[in-house]
């Protein structure tokens, strides 16, 4: 797993007398530091005493013939930042040339080659040339790689020549190179003003030494797998690299071999599309149940193998980059093209499309209840659809058992989370040579085998319910209101304000917090403050006690009646009780809120639920 760990201080990474190459994957993620963290980075440096630690780096060594080219897996944030710096300082450092003594300008010179690669080479005319080549070669993503080249060229540390890139002055690594400036500066001042004796030139190179004595531990592994596994358990700066980014880096590797890493690449950037680009969680169950869903398939070609899944039994957070790496060295091309096809029926399911479908709305649902671990059945069913002749109106059939499926099994944790996936890939395998309503029926009945009766469900819906999953009573809550929704009287219950919070919430009749006001003491437990006490531990999480509204928290701690007719500041808006949602219909032509309301309020919404969710 691991072919080598050693301290290194950055001047052994960057040694003159080493040709090595280090290489960011071309399509990482770009450089994304900004000031706290240049700030950070140099200020622990130049603070602390020489030898500051500074975290670790993984790298892939991949071979070459003339020289070690290693890949920086690990670490990318910190090597770019640290040669950039390195850059402002030869900078710094080459306008005081004719001041340097012999000493000093051989530093100089080693400086350069820590930043490139230092080359001789005979001229058709049999003269030595000496040439200096890029040592570290950043990323493609955003211009990283382009902008960090042109410095390199513009400040004369390498010998290419490099055209200034438009709007340069505008991204990332032209403003950290400028901020490192001005950190620089600062830094001379200060050195300067500590010692009079100094020089420009001696402050710089004091600043040159305390960088180049700086640690890293370095890890080189054999393959990106290995280098994933040491993600969980090390702690270091910067953000550390995803699963998804190594099986990037080794499907456009792949592709490259064959010129095809650019289409591979925006066929990548498809999928991502499709899944829904901003969500990574999102993006690796994609991966993850894409193999579950299909993995008979996908093992198709390893059929002649001792194992009948040769590429893994279950694609999990750890298995998931071998598997994928397996497939990638198999066929990266097919592989892409069927992920692509793929994802777009994965965009369906996330509602990340565009399109309408009957089943849209019941998707949405499915959604909201967190029925995301049934998405490999319904991967699986889009995507053969035709063959499985199924209509529009089955799959919202399937969708909608689904619903009750997990409203029953997130209120009582029948059956256990942990046994989802296995469950929904069963179901995959049992419905393959079934067609329409076999199929139907069929995940219906196997959803019903698995589930809670319905005494456990009933006991749970009765029981402190909100204390015990507040989601999934909040989605109870709003399906019995969409049952009286209309088009004349419609509210967007799920609708998001600003900061992504909800704008209808769940709100407590009988107020949760245990300091219990007076007039609750008084209208619930008849003046008895541990009676109260004792009721609200019983009763106020209960489905009786709890209805939705806008509005939250001006409602808090207040009186039954002032909650119940709560206007807006302007009066033209009831806020409280009495917004025109069904669920409040019961609770406005009430005087005053006790046990009793509560009790027979939950019986009522208890009787509801059991008849929408019923097998």
């Amino acid at each position: 797993m691991i072919k080598t760990v050693e301290q290194t201080t950055i001047a052994d990474i960057f040694s003159i007398n080493s040709d090595k190459i280090y290489k960011i994957p071309k399509y990482q993620r770009e450089y994304t530091w900004g000031m706290k963290d240049w700030d950070a980075l140099f200020n622990d440096v130049t603070e602390n005493d020489i030898g500051y630690f500074l975290g670790s780096y993984i790298c892939v060594n991949s071979g070459s013939l003339n020289g070690t080219i290693l890949e920086v897996i690990d670490g990318q944030q910190r090597f770019s930042t640290i040669t950039l710096l390195l850059a402002a300082l030869y900078d710094k450092l080459s306008a005081h040339k004719s001041e340097m003594d012999e000493d000093e300008i051989t530093d100089l010179v080693n400086l350069k080659s820590e930043l490139a690669n230092k080359k001789q080479r005979y001229t058709s005319n049999n003269l030595k040339v000496t040439e200096y080549h890029q040592r570290l070669f950043l990323q493609k993503q955003n211009s990283n790689d382009e902008d960090y080249s042109f410095i390199l060229s513009d400040k004369n540390i390498i010998s290419d020549s490099k055209t200034k890139p438009a709007n340069f002055g505008n991204r990332r690594i032209a403003r950290a190179y400028r901020h490192f400036g001005k950190l620089i500066d600062d830094e001379v001042d200060k050195i300067k003003a500590e010692n009079s004796n100094i020089t420009d030139v001696g402050a710089l190179f004091q600043i040159v030494r305390k960088f180049e004595a700086a640690v890293l531990v370095g890890i080189e592994v054999d393959t990106n797998k290995d280098a994933y596994m040491l993600f969980e358990s090390l702690n270091h700066r910067g953000v550390p690299l995803s699963a998804l980014d190594l099986i990037k880096n080794t499907l456009i590797a792949q592709a490259d071999s064959s010129s095809n890493a650019d289409n591979s690449y925006e066929t990548w950037k498809q999928i991502l599309s499709f899944v829904g680009s901003d969500d990574y969680a999102v993006q690796e169950r994609f991966f993850r149940q894409y193999y579950n869903a299909f993995r008979e398939e996908l093992n198709e070609p390893y059929n002649n193998s001792d194992k009948k899944y040769y590429l893994g039994y279950l694609a999990t957070r750890t298995t998931l980059i071998d598997i994928y790496e397996k497939m990638i060295k198999n066929d990266y091309n097919s592989l892409l093209k069927d992920l692509s096809k793929k994802a777009e029926k994965y965009s369906i399911i996330v509602n990340n499309g565009d399109d309408e479908y009957e089943y849209t709305e019941a998707l949405q649902n499915l959604e909201r209840i967190s029925g995301a671990p049934s998405y490999i059945l319904l991967l699986y069913i889009l995507s053969n659809q035709d063959a499985l002749k199924l209509s529009d109106n089955n799959i919202k059939e399937i969708v909608n058992t689904l619903i009750t499926f997990f409203v029953r099994r997130n209120l009582t944790d029948v059956p256990n989370t942990r046994k989802l996936t296995q469950l929904f890939i069963d179901i995959v395998a049992g419905i393959k040579n079934l067609t329409d309503k076999q199929i139907v029926s069929a995940i219906h009945d196997r959803l019903k085998e698995v589930s809670a009766g319905d005494s456990v469900f009933e006991e749970k819906l009765r029981g402190s319910i909100y204390d015990e999953n507040p989601e999934a009573t909040r989605f109870v809550l709003c399906a019995i209101e969409a049952q009286y929704r209309t088009k004349e009287i419609y509210s967007d219950l799920w609708s998001r304000d600003n900061s992504n919070k909800y704008i209808w919430t769940i709100e407590h009749i009988f107020p949760e917090g245990e300091n219990i006001p007076a007039c609750w003491v008084n209208m619930i437990a008849d003046g008895d403050t541990e009676k109260a006490k004792e009721l609200r531990i019983k009763h106020v999480h209960t489905l009786g006690n709890l209805t939705i509204t806008g509005y939250n928290q001006h409602l808090s701690n207040m009186s039954f009646d002032q909650k119940r007719d709560r206007k807006s500041k302007d009066k033209t808006k009831d806020i409280g009780y009495r917004n025109g949602l069904h669920l409040n219909s019961d609770i406005v032509n009430q005087s005053v809120w006790t046990i009793d309301n509560i009790v027979n309020r939950t019986n009522t919404l208890v009787d509801t639920l059991m008849k929408m969710y019923k097998w």
